[in-house]
């Protein structure tokens, strides 16, 4: 009973560590599948209003970025890869009426270029993207939204159909699918994709758009790149150098860094108590060895008269010790693991938490931390049985 009491305190360390790893990782995951879909060094700009008077300019003046931004960023700002001009009919949230056949649906409609689908990393579910032949020659085509084809469509192929948005007829070319979760995925499948210069050419003719989507370099600061392009766009359209409202901007670097921030966290707090429930476990496999050790006296005693050398008493207290704690720990671990695998299979997973799961180095690390406590509790003990004389051994009762 004192060797099995002792074991579980041991097996209940890594119970705590490996269900506290497992369910991190899956809120980790959850979390980074809301904002998945995008690069993850990308960043976007836009055009506000100005809170301050400059340059023969009163306050309150509105900013809007043209589609000619989109060549001067790219000239201008070192660390741009891919820069995205982005139209939206009817502004940021609106829906658009959009028809096929006898079914209608209000969806956002999207003046885009090809590159932009590096930026979103949209899935193609049928036919293709718009493409460089489509932008240059203003062709009426499109690639839908998922929940477009779900809405207007049904379980039939979209790609060939026409579909009319605003009254103008468009063919559908491909369909696309976004790899986010949440509201960013409702929005993008809602989304309908035609080429810059069609969408130009159809419903602006102004050349105005929303906002600039841009990625940078691998080896590029979003951060830094997103302050420099505001300062640019600032300079030349004549924006207080202090104004903090007159260009906005977003870079995923503000999003990922805090919350990576957090998994750390979350994970340290997690080897922290897994740590120190296994290390209680492991003083009490250290105690119930000096308990052995005791009892055993006259044994040890037997075994130094009879020749035994002093690595063969630590080898055999240290074995003892380390077998239990390893024993206990390996059920401990199976333990959690097959627990952290149940709720995986659950229905009880959410939006901000998917995919629980032990990774390998956890379970690795884990039996390695076990193993070295395991051999440093029996080191007390062995050291106590070292100290007894044979002779003295002989006497005890």
């Amino acid at each position: 009973m004192r060797s099995f009491l002792t074991a579980f305190g041991v097996s209940w360390g890594i119970f705590m560590l490996i269900i506290i790893m497992g369910l991190s990782m899956g809120l980790e995951n959850g979390i980074k599948s809301m904002f998945k879909g995008f690069s993850s060094n990308s960043l976007f700009v836009w055009g506000q209003s100005t809170s301050m008077a400059y340059a023969g300019f009163t306050e309150g003046r509105r900013i809007r970025l043209k589609i000619e931004d989109a060549d001067f960023v790219r000239e201008h700002i070192e660390g741009v890869k891919i820069v995205a001009p982005r139209a939206q009919l009817g502004g940021y949230g609106e829906g658009n009426n959009v028809k096929y056949k006898n079914e209608t649906g209000a969806f956002s409609v999207q003046g885009d270029i090809p590159e932009v689908r590096n930026i979103y990393q949209w899935l193609q579910v049928d036919g293709r993207f718009i493409n460089e032949t489509d932008q240059a020659e203003g062709r009426k085509v499109c690639s839908i939204g998922r929940r477009v084809k779900e809405v207007l469509f049904k379980d039939k192929n979209p790609v060939g159909s026409y579909i009319s948005i605003n009254g103008i007829q468009f063919m559908v070319v491909g369909c696309h699918r976004s790899q986010a979760a949440a509201e960013q995925a409702d929005r993008d499948d809602q989304q309908i994709i035609i080429p810059m210069a069609t969408y130009q050419r159809a419903f602006d003719g102004s050349n105005y758009i929303n906002w600039l989507a841009v990625e940078c370099n691998d080896d590029s600061d979003a951060e830094v790149v997103e302050k420099s392009i505001k300062k640019a766009l600032a300079v030349k359209y004549k924006v207080h150098p202090d104004d903090p409202r007159g260009i906005g901007g977003f870079n995923a670097k503000k999003m990922f860094g805090p919350m990576q921030m957090t998994f750390w966290t979350v994970r340290g707090v997690g080897w922290f108590v897994g740590l120190m429930t296994l290390m209680a476990g492991i003083i009490g496999v250290s105690n119930i060895m000096l308990v052995s050790v005791k009892e055993r006296t006259k044994e040890i005693g037997i075994r130094r008269a009879l020749g035994a050398k002093p690595i063969n008493i630590i080898t055999q207290i240290v074995m003892e010790a380390l077998v239990l704690s390893l024993i206990a720990g390996y059920a401990g671990l199976m333990a959690g693991i097959w627990l952290v695998e149940g709720i995986a299979q659950s229905p009880m997973e959410q939006e901000t938490f998917k995919n629980p799961e032990v990774q390998f180095s956890v379970a690795v690390a884990a039996l390695v931390v076990l193993v070295f406590f395991g051999c440093l509790s029996g080191f007390l003990p062995a050291n106590r049985a070292l100290r007894i004389k044979p002779v003295e051994a002989l006497r005890a009762e």
